[in-house]
């Protein structure tokens, strides 16, 4: 499982990334990046597998109780977490429009 790194300095996306090299963790972002896009992607289709296959009774009957509430709560957290980078990128996209 990863580890969150402490003390990493705040990446500032550049301006024209195109015409310039990659940092060390600018790098480390785009990878871990990917390796979040592939897990989500995983996760969303295993639970679509269960939804097709299995009624919520069923699921919630033979689930481990307590480890389906932490995984509960750990995707609503998750879910929380998009929403900011949503925001996040209306934020960005509103100021590209603006010109600021």
């Amino acid at each position: 499982m990863f580890k969150p790194v402490k003390h990493v300095k705040a990446i500032k996306p550049a301006s024209d990334t195109a015409a310039r090299s990659f940092s060390v963790e600018e790098v480390r972002l785009v990878a871990d990046l990917r390796i979040m896009h592939a897990k989500v992607d995983e996760l969303y289709q295993i639970s679509k597998v269960l939804q097709v296959r299995h009624d919520e009774q069923a699921v919630v009957t033979y689930a481990d109780r307590a480890v389906l509430a932490e995984d509960i709560r750990k995707v609503d957290e998750l879910y929380l977490w998009f929403i900011e980078l949503r925001e996040e990128a209306g934020r960005v996209r509103r100021k590209r429009v603006n010109g600021d």
